[in-house]
């Protein structure tokens, strides 16, 4: 047992993207909307991760998404802030606006309310943008949405894992 806020499995793997991004010489940035700065959270209990983690954005308002990360109105209306686009505009504007090499973005339907027949609650998107490169990496995943808990620590595993060195969007 660790002595974390966190569950064991989530501070294990965050224990991971800060060696392995260490030794990688990498630093990363987080654009959080659904998982409310815990990616961050996570990071940040591990012992060294000022040398990782570059810096996090809660943008949980679409406002927030577009004042702090820039992404555009139109993605946001066209497409909505639970979006491929969006979790990618995010993704791009956590880089813009940081220090680090590598940025995930996290946007999702928590629950219990806000699904809908097209996103159920348990819906979620997430990107990674890796400075320098043109390469689009984002998906949307359907989560067990049975609870918000569930739904917020299943996204924060997925981005914790997708800030490894060799992580790639399926």
């Amino acid at each position: 047992m660790n002595d974390s806020l966190l569950p064991d499995d989530i501070v294990e793997l965050a224990r991971r993207v800060v060696s392995e991004n260490m030794a990688a010489g990498r630093t990363v940035a987080l654009a959080e909307s659904c998982t409310g700065g815990l990616v961050s959270a996570a990071i940040t209990e591990i012992a060294g991760s000022s040398a990782v983690l570059d810096r996090g954005f809660v943008t949980y308002s679409n406002e927030a998404k577009r004042e702090t990360l820039g992404v555009a109105g139109d993605i946001l209306d066209t497409f909505g802030a639970v979006s491929v686009a969006t979790a990618w505009a995010m993704a791009q504007g956590a880089l813009k606006h940081s220090g680090a090499d590598v940025a995930v973005a996290i946007s999702g339907i928590a629950g219990p309310d806000g699904g809908s027949e097209m996103k159920p609650v348990g819906t979620v998107v997430f990107a990674r943008a890796v400075r320098g490169s043109e390469e689009v990496n984002a998906e949307e995943r359907q989560l067990d949405g049975s609870s918000r808990a569930l739904v917020r620590r299943q996204a924060t595993i997925v981005a914790l894992e997708l800030l490894l060195p060799d992580a790639s969007v399926d």
